[in-house]
């Protein structure tokens, strides 16, 4: 294989992010793989389900970002890995993993993927996705209740406890090394189009 471009996305929880990533990959088809940081939520099967549903999933500490760091190594070295799945209904790793291999676009996304010194280096373009934080929490809370099972209570809990101040602890101040910003998230076609067309000029 040719050159690999790693391409990291970065922004707030339901700031768009899966919506980007998911009009790149229309651009480029079978030429592209998306890993999210969230596979990588370290397993707690020590706890309980209540235990684990009061953890702090918003803080850096809470990922295994090593092993995304030597997972993302192997693939720009054409080594397949194979990568955990994480369970949002029970708060935890399951025993699955998916089968990776190496393709000319690597998307690795996440609201920490600009904070780690160590997966940023990894990245040929760091992109964060900047939205409004209420409208971030409009569609965090239907999306949470539509796709993770959580009542509207939890939702609000959690963001008041964690998502927002490790929002603005971790997830905005990683900002300041992105190398393109995209405000508004999935509605900027602009700024879509604009990263688009770099990734096809740095694969030529």
């Amino acid at each position: 294989m040719d050159r690999i471009c790693i391409v990291g996305i970065a922004g707030g929880s339901a700031s768009g992010k899966t919506t980007i990533v998911n009009m790149i990959k229309e651009t480029f088809g079978d030429d592209i793989v998306v890993i999210s940081h969230d596979s990588y939520y370290k397993a707690h099967d020590e706890l309980s389900y209540n235990e684990r549903s009061r953890l702090n999933y918003d803080h850096p500490s809470s990922f295994d970002t090593d092993r995304m760091i030597a997972d993302v190594k192997k693939l720009k070295n054409n080594q397949a890995v194979d990568i955990p799945v994480y369970d949002y209904t029970i708060h935890n790793r399951s025993d699955e993993t998916v089968h990776v291999v190496p393709k000319k676009v690597i998307i690795l996304e996440g609201i920490l993927i600009l904070e780690n010194p160590g997966l940023r280096d990894l990245m040929d373009i760091k992109v964060f996705v900047e939205t409004d934080a209420d409208e971030r929490l409009m569609r965090r809370i239907r999306r949470d209740m539509a796709e993770r099972a959580r009542s509207i209570e939890s939702i609000l809990t959690q963001y008041s406890e964690t998502v927002k101040p490790m929002h603005e602890q971790f997830v905005e101040p990683s900002k300041k090394y992105a190398d393109i910003i995209i405000p508004r998230g999935g509605e900027n076609l602009t700024g879509i189009h604009i990263l688009q067309e770099h990734l096809k000029s740095m694969l030529r």
